[in-house]
């Protein structure tokens, strides 16, 4: 029997149930549980904005999106945000996807906290971005229905979400601060991490090895 969450159908493919196994068993109910919010939110977000995703992609993009923060899946040289991508590309070429339906997948979440962009592109990556900005930030999510959030987060509970979530990207990235660079994720580390200041785009422009 299908699996259905506040009207949307979770998708019931073996991918997607793999996908789910592994977010569910390999990062803690903090990401699995968000993880799910953003695909639910991105698919209701799509009836009311008349988008049609893939409702697999945009499902394996909403799953691995912030699976970057945390081992195995995680790097010490790269955005954690591509870290998570190329996991997900990586799944999905074993998986038998085509290398088009994996770009989009790594498309959407290396975009996912990059302001602005993502709702220019294609369904998939445009929605899994505005999901994960209704569950972090609370963004169109008046445009909801009460009933419909509450069912969503009856059967996918945030619990102490706001500050456990915080606490995941200073444990995620603490340690490879300067992958931080340019992105919204320098802000969460300038704020917890004592002495770590970012080194400005200014800073950066006047250091660099030209006269002038």
């Amino acid at each position: 029997m299908s699996e259905i969450i506040a009207g949307v159908e979770i998708p019931e493919t073996a991918a997607a149930a793999e996908a789910t196994r592994i977010v569910r068993e390999m990062t803690g109910p903090l990401v699995y549980h968000h993880s799910r919010r953003v695909f639910v939110f991105g698919a209701i977000h799509a009836r009311r904005l008349k988008r049609e995703p893939d409702p697999e992609l945009l499902y394996l993009s909403a799953m691995f999106h912030d699976t970057g923060l945390m081992t195995p899946f995680s790097g010490a040289e790269q955005r954690f945000e591509v870290d998570g991508a190329d996991h997900a590309r990586a799944f999905m070429l074993d998986h038998g996807f085509s290398a088009a339906a994996a770009d989009v997948v790594w498309t959407a979440i290396a975009l996912h906290t990059t302001p602005e962009i993502p709702g220019r592109m294609g369904a998939e990556i445009a929605l899994t971005n505005l999901g994960v900005l209704t569950d972090v930030l609370g963004l169109a999510l008046d445009e909801l229905a009460p009933a419909q959030v509450e069912e969503v987060t009856a059967v996918h509970p945030r619990g102490d979400f706001k500050n456990q979530f915080l606490k995941a990207f200073v444990d995620g990235l603490g340690y490879r601060p300067e992958t931080t660079n340019g992105t919204v994720n320098a802000d969460i580390l300038e704020h917890f991490v004592p002495g770590f200041r970012r080194t400005t785009t200014v800073e950066r422009i006047l250091g660099a090895p030209w006269p002038s």
